[in-house]
């Protein structure tokens, strides 16, 4: 049995191995001068480590069958290595913008950190080969535990994140 033929001619291996590849998303921005800016650089980075995080995974799951709650369960993970600080409900400090004395609250990833990761990763799906209608991270639970994640932030860290209006300006009338 030859292993690449059987490889070439399986129409579901070429889409897979084309969607879970380690490639840097193209972009008509880095492909004009072949640098790729921070914000390319940043999502191949993102995408490599969603990929290795589905590889990981016993068994390891492709990247067709990924769903939102696999995503939600990413997110999970990465909070593990997080740097924002986040008051349990219990906690002294709850509410509190800048408490004066330390607390064993966890250390978790900050809402605008993931905010950011998803709108990253939902661009370099479709760029790696996805469908925009089947991506993972533009799920609707995915869109529900951000904005329960910046709510609950919000109220933890005592900081709003509404959006503010901007007010006309009286000189023009």
């Amino acid at each position: 049995m030859d292993l690449i033929s059987d490889e070439s001619s399986n129409p579901s291996y070429k889409i897979e191995s084309t969607l879970m590849s380690e490639t840097t998303p193209s972009s008509s921005a880095a492909a004009s001068n072949n640098t790729p800016n921070r914000y390319e650089n940043q999502k191949r980075r993102d995408w490599n480590t969603f990929c290795q995080y589905l590889r990981s995974q016993k068994p390891p799951l492709p990247l067709h069958l990924c769903s939102g709650a696999h995503v939600l369960e990413f997110l999970h993970y990465l909070d593990q290595f997080g740097k924002t600080k986040v008051h349990n409900p219990t906690c002294l400090y709850f509410g509190i913008p800048n408490p004066p004395a330390p607390c064993p609250c966890s250390l978790r990833q900050a809402w605008g950190s993931l905010d950011a990761l998803i709108g990253r990763l939902r661009a370099a799906y479709e760029e790696n080969g996805g469908q925009r209608e089947t991506n993972p991270f533009a799920a609707p639970d995915v869109r529900v535990y951000l904005r329960h994640v910046r709510d609950f932030q919000s109220k933890a860290r005592g900081v709003s994140y509404h959006k503010k209006r901007k007010r006309p300006n009286p000189n023009n009338k």
